[in-house]
Protein backbone atom coordinates (compact mmCIF):
# COMPACT_ATOMS: atom_id res chain seq x y z
CA UNK A 1 0.00 0.00 0.00
CA UNK A 2 2.70 2.45 0.88
CA UNK A 3 4.47 1.87 -3.14
CA UNK A 4 0.91 2.13 -4.56
CA UNK A 5 0.52 5.64 -1.73
CA UNK A 6 4.27 6.82 -3.45
CA UNK A 7 3.58 6.25 -6.75
CA UNK A 8 0.46 7.77 -6.63
CA UNK A 9 2.43 11.16 -5.34
CA UNK A 10 4.52 10.67 -7.42
CA UNK A 11 1.93 10.65 -10.56
CA UNK A 12 0.22 13.07 -9.17
CA UNK A 13 3.22 15.60 -9.09
CA UNK A 14 3.93 15.19 -12.11
CA UNK A 15 0.66 15.41 -13.82
CA UNK A 16 0.68 19.03 -11.79
CA UNK A 17 3.95 19.82 -13.39
CA UNK A 18 3.10 18.76 -16.61
CA UNK A 19 -0.25 20.28 -16.48
CA UNK A 20 1.13 23.58 -16.17
CA UNK A 21 3.79 23.34 -18.68
CA UNK A 22 1.17 22.58 -20.59
CA UNK A 23 -1.40 25.37 -19.91
CA UNK A 24 1.42 27.60 -20.36
CA UNK A 25 2.72 26.52 -23.58
CA UNK A 26 -0.93 26.71 -24.98
CA UNK A 27 -1.06 30.41 -23.18
CA UNK A 28 2.14 31.15 -25.45
CA UNK A 29 0.56 29.40 -28.57
CA UNK A 30 -2.18 31.49 -28.59
CA UNK A 31 -0.81 34.40 -27.83
CA UNK A 32 2.00 33.93 -30.15
CA UNK A 33 -0.33 33.68 -32.87
CA UNK A 34 -1.81 36.56 -32.05
CA UNK A 35 1.44 38.42 -32.33
CA UNK A 36 2.32 37.15 -35.37
CA UNK A 37 -1.25 38.19 -36.90
CA UNK A 38 -0.77 41.85 -35.96
CA UNK A 39 2.64 41.53 -37.55
CA UNK A 40 1.93 40.31 -40.40
CA UNK A 41 -1.21 43.09 -40.60
CA UNK A 42 1.63 46.04 -39.09
CA UNK A 43 3.66 45.17 -42.07
CA UNK A 44 0.89 44.44 -44.78
CA UNK A 45 0.38 48.32 -43.83
CA UNK A 46 3.75 49.63 -43.59
CA UNK A 47 4.57 48.60 -46.82
CA UNK A 48 1.81 49.45 -48.74
CA UNK A 49 2.48 53.06 -47.32
CA UNK A 50 5.71 52.84 -48.22
CA UNK A 51 4.97 52.16 -51.51
CA UNK A 52 7.25 48.96 -51.61
CA UNK A 53 6.81 46.75 -54.43
CA UNK A 54 4.55 44.06 -54.01
CA UNK A 55 6.33 41.29 -54.81
CA UNK A 56 9.08 42.31 -52.63
CA UNK A 57 6.69 42.68 -49.80
CA UNK A 58 4.91 39.97 -50.41
CA UNK A 59 8.06 37.60 -50.35
CA UNK A 60 9.29 39.29 -46.66
CA UNK A 61 6.09 38.78 -45.01
CA UNK A 62 5.95 35.27 -46.13
CA UNK A 63 9.75 34.83 -44.43
CA UNK A 64 8.77 36.79 -41.68
CA UNK A 65 6.21 34.59 -41.07
CA UNK A 66 8.03 31.80 -41.34
CA UNK A 67 10.40 32.69 -39.15
CA UNK A 68 7.92 33.59 -36.12
CA UNK A 69 6.63 30.39 -36.52
CA UNK A 70 9.89 28.53 -36.45
CA UNK A 71 10.48 30.22 -32.96
CA UNK A 72 6.93 30.26 -31.62
CA UNK A 73 7.55 26.25 -32.17
CA UNK A 74 11.03 26.34 -30.84
CA UNK A 75 9.61 28.52 -27.46
CA UNK A 76 6.94 26.26 -26.74
CA UNK A 77 8.89 23.03 -26.82
CA UNK A 78 11.22 24.81 -24.60
CA UNK A 79 8.49 25.04 -22.17
CA UNK A 80 7.24 21.63 -22.75
CA UNK A 81 10.76 20.43 -21.94
CA UNK A 82 11.25 19.25 -25.08
CA UNK A 83 15.33 19.35 -25.89
CA UNK A 84 16.06 21.95 -28.87
CA UNK A 85 19.49 21.96 -29.18
CA UNK A 86 19.71 18.86 -31.40
CA UNK A 87 16.35 20.24 -33.29
CA UNK A 88 18.12 23.75 -34.26
CA UNK A 89 21.39 22.23 -35.02
CA UNK A 90 19.83 19.69 -37.51
CA UNK A 91 17.73 22.82 -38.78
CA UNK A 92 20.97 24.71 -39.12
CA UNK A 93 22.49 22.03 -40.64
CA UNK A 94 19.91 21.24 -43.05
CA UNK A 95 19.49 25.23 -44.21
CA UNK A 96 22.95 24.78 -45.12
CA UNK A 97 23.17 22.24 -47.24
CA UNK A 98 20.33 23.82 -48.63
CA UNK A 99 22.15 26.34 -49.28
CA UNK A 100 24.82 25.27 -51.11
CA UNK A 101 22.66 23.10 -53.12
CA UNK A 102 20.53 26.53 -54.28
CA UNK A 103 23.48 29.00 -54.42
CA UNK A 104 22.66 30.42 -58.27
CA UNK A 105 18.95 30.53 -56.73
CA UNK A 106 20.15 32.46 -53.62
CA UNK A 107 22.05 34.26 -55.95
CA UNK A 108 19.28 35.22 -58.07
CA UNK A 109 16.75 36.02 -54.97
CA UNK A 110 19.50 38.70 -53.46
CA UNK A 111 19.66 40.66 -57.04
CA UNK A 112 15.87 40.40 -56.66
CA UNK A 113 15.75 41.85 -53.37
CA UNK A 114 18.20 44.53 -54.35
CA UNK A 115 16.64 45.41 -57.76
CA UNK A 116 12.66 45.60 -56.09
CA UNK A 117 14.43 47.48 -53.47
CA UNK A 118 16.61 50.25 -55.43
CA UNK A 119 14.21 50.37 -58.33
CA UNK A 120 17.00 50.62 -60.94
CA UNK A 121 14.41 50.36 -63.31
CA UNK A 122 10.29 49.63 -63.02
CA UNK A 123 7.91 47.41 -65.40
CA UNK A 124 7.03 49.28 -68.97
CA UNK A 125 10.98 50.20 -68.81
CA UNK A 126 13.35 49.83 -71.87
CA UNK A 127 16.45 48.74 -70.51
CA UNK A 128 20.06 46.97 -71.96
CA UNK A 129 22.31 45.81 -69.70
CA UNK A 130 26.17 44.78 -69.86
CA UNK A 131 26.09 41.62 -70.35
CA UNK A 132 23.44 41.78 -73.26
CA UNK A 133 20.12 42.00 -71.80
CA UNK A 134 17.86 44.24 -74.07
CA UNK A 135 13.93 44.85 -73.89
CA UNK A 136 11.21 46.45 -72.38
CA UNK A 137 10.07 45.02 -68.92
CA UNK A 138 6.91 42.92 -68.21
CA UNK A 139 7.48 41.64 -64.43
CA UNK A 140 10.10 41.65 -61.82
CA UNK A 141 9.83 38.32 -59.59
CA UNK A 142 11.97 37.41 -56.66
CA UNK A 143 14.19 34.91 -58.80
CA UNK A 144 13.48 36.62 -62.58
CA UNK A 145 13.19 39.65 -64.21
CA UNK A 146 10.59 39.26 -67.64
CA UNK A 147 11.55 41.39 -70.77
CA UNK A 148 9.97 42.12 -74.19
CA UNK A 149 12.63 42.02 -76.74
CA UNK A 150 12.46 44.25 -79.73
CA UNK A 151 11.64 41.66 -82.17
CA UNK A 152 8.65 40.17 -79.82
CA UNK A 153 10.61 37.54 -77.89
CA UNK A 154 10.47 36.78 -74.61
CA UNK A 155 13.24 37.09 -71.74
CA UNK A 156 13.74 35.74 -68.92
CA UNK A 157 16.58 37.21 -67.47
CA UNK A 158 18.46 35.95 -63.92
CA UNK A 159 18.11 38.64 -61.29
CA UNK A 160 21.67 37.96 -59.91
CA UNK A 161 23.50 38.91 -62.77
CA UNK A 162 21.02 41.53 -63.81
CA UNK A 163 21.63 42.84 -60.17
CA UNK A 164 25.48 42.93 -60.46
CA UNK A 165 25.43 44.77 -64.64
CA UNK A 166 25.59 47.94 -65.79
CA UNK A 167 22.24 49.24 -66.86
CA UNK A 168 21.49 52.01 -69.59
CA UNK A 169 17.87 52.91 -68.73
CA UNK A 170 16.28 54.45 -71.36
CA UNK A 171 13.07 55.08 -70.07
CA UNK A 172 14.27 56.60 -66.89
CA UNK A 173 13.68 60.62 -67.62
CA UNK A 174 10.75 62.68 -69.03
CA UNK A 175 12.98 63.27 -72.35
CA UNK A 176 15.47 61.55 -74.51
CA UNK A 177 18.10 62.77 -76.79
CA UNK A 178 18.74 61.47 -80.44
CA UNK A 179 21.91 61.83 -82.54
CA UNK A 180 22.87 61.15 -86.35
CA UNK A 181 25.53 61.26 -88.37
CA UNK A 182 24.78 63.03 -91.78
CA UNK A 183 27.70 62.56 -93.64
CA UNK A 184 27.80 64.87 -96.69
CA UNK A 185 30.22 65.89 -99.63
CA UNK A 186 33.43 67.66 -99.35
CA UNK A 187 32.25 70.48 -101.71
CA UNK A 188 28.95 71.29 -100.24
CA UNK A 189 28.98 74.22 -97.95
CA UNK A 190 28.32 73.82 -94.55
CA UNK A 191 26.41 76.06 -93.44
CA UNK A 192 23.84 75.98 -95.63
CA UNK A 193 23.47 72.16 -95.05
CA UNK A 194 23.29 73.25 -90.44
CA UNK A 195 20.98 75.73 -91.56
CA UNK A 196 18.35 73.40 -93.71
CA UNK A 197 18.81 70.38 -91.07
CA UNK A 198 18.18 72.90 -88.72
CA UNK A 199 14.89 74.44 -90.34
CA UNK A 200 13.80 71.00 -90.40
CA UNK A 201 13.88 70.27 -86.97
CA UNK A 202 12.40 73.19 -85.76
CA UNK A 203 9.64 72.88 -87.93
CA UNK A 204 8.59 69.08 -86.35
CA UNK A 205 6.50 69.75 -83.13
CA UNK A 206 7.45 66.43 -81.89
CA UNK A 207 11.32 67.99 -81.04
CA UNK A 208 11.66 70.10 -78.40
CA UNK A 209 12.84 73.57 -78.59
CA UNK A 210 14.22 73.26 -74.82
CA UNK A 211 17.23 71.96 -75.37
CA UNK A 212 17.48 73.90 -78.63
CA UNK A 213 18.64 71.21 -81.10
CA UNK A 214 22.13 71.24 -82.36
CA UNK A 215 24.07 70.84 -85.83
CA UNK A 216 27.98 70.01 -84.77
CA UNK A 217 30.48 69.32 -87.44
CA UNK A 218 31.82 66.41 -86.23
CA UNK A 219 34.48 65.87 -88.53
CA UNK A 220 36.44 66.91 -92.38
CA UNK A 221 37.94 64.14 -94.55
CA UNK A 222 39.20 64.28 -97.78
CA UNK A 223 36.43 63.54 -99.58
CA UNK A 224 33.54 63.73 -96.82
CA UNK A 225 32.15 66.36 -93.79
CA UNK A 226 30.28 64.40 -90.97
CA UNK A 227 27.53 66.66 -89.18
CA UNK A 228 26.03 65.86 -86.22
CA UNK A 229 22.87 66.03 -85.29
CA UNK A 230 21.34 66.29 -82.10
CA UNK A 231 17.85 66.35 -80.86
CA UNK A 232 15.88 66.22 -77.86
CA UNK A 233 11.96 65.19 -78.06
CA UNK A 234 9.82 63.60 -75.42
CA UNK A 235 10.63 59.89 -74.05
CA UNK A 236 7.38 58.54 -75.36
CA UNK A 237 7.91 59.94 -78.94
CA UNK A 238 11.27 59.02 -79.47
CA UNK A 239 11.52 56.12 -82.02
CA UNK A 240 8.35 57.63 -84.36
CA UNK A 241 10.90 60.95 -84.40
CA UNK A 242 14.27 59.10 -84.58
CA UNK A 243 13.06 57.47 -87.92
CA UNK A 244 11.23 59.64 -89.35
CA UNK A 245 13.62 62.48 -88.91
CA UNK A 246 16.23 60.73 -91.19
CA UNK A 247 13.49 60.61 -94.04
CA UNK A 248 12.98 64.64 -93.20
CA UNK A 249 17.10 65.15 -92.83
CA UNK A 250 16.93 63.68 -96.49
CA UNK A 251 14.60 65.36 -97.97
CA UNK A 252 15.90 68.38 -96.68
CA UNK A 253 19.19 67.80 -98.33
CA UNK A 254 17.62 66.88 -101.80
CA UNK A 255 15.83 70.73 -101.56
CA UNK A 256 18.82 72.50 -100.64
CA UNK A 257 20.77 70.75 -103.85
CA UNK A 258 23.20 69.11 -100.80
CA UNK A 259 25.25 66.07 -102.22
CA UNK A 260 26.42 63.23 -100.59
CA UNK A 261 29.71 61.34 -101.05
CA UNK A 262 29.11 58.88 -103.36
CA UNK A 263 30.54 55.06 -102.79
CA UNK A 264 31.14 54.46 -106.32
CA UNK A 265 34.68 53.62 -107.56
CA UNK A 266 35.65 56.89 -110.06
CA UNK A 267 38.18 55.90 -112.61
CA UNK A 268 40.01 58.55 -114.22
CA UNK A 269 41.63 57.88 -117.89
CA UNK A 270 44.71 59.87 -118.54
CA UNK A 271 45.35 60.06 -122.22
CA UNK A 272 48.87 61.14 -123.64
CA UNK A 273 49.96 62.28 -126.93
CA UNK A 274 52.15 60.48 -129.11
CA UNK A 275 55.76 61.04 -128.57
Amino acid sequence: MNKIRIYAEQFADLTVSYLGKFLLAIIVLLVGLWLIKKCVRFLHRHFHKNSIDLSLSEFLISVINVVLYVVLIISIATIVGIPTTSFITVLGTAGLAIGLALQGSLSNFAGGVLILLFKPFRVGHNITSSNSVAGTVLKIDILYTTLRAGNGTTIYAPNGPLANAVINNASDNDTRQAEYKITISFDNNIEVARQAILATLDNDPLILKDPKPAVLVGSVGDSAIVLIVRAWTANSNFWPVYYATYQKIKESMDANDIKFPSTAPQVHVITRGND
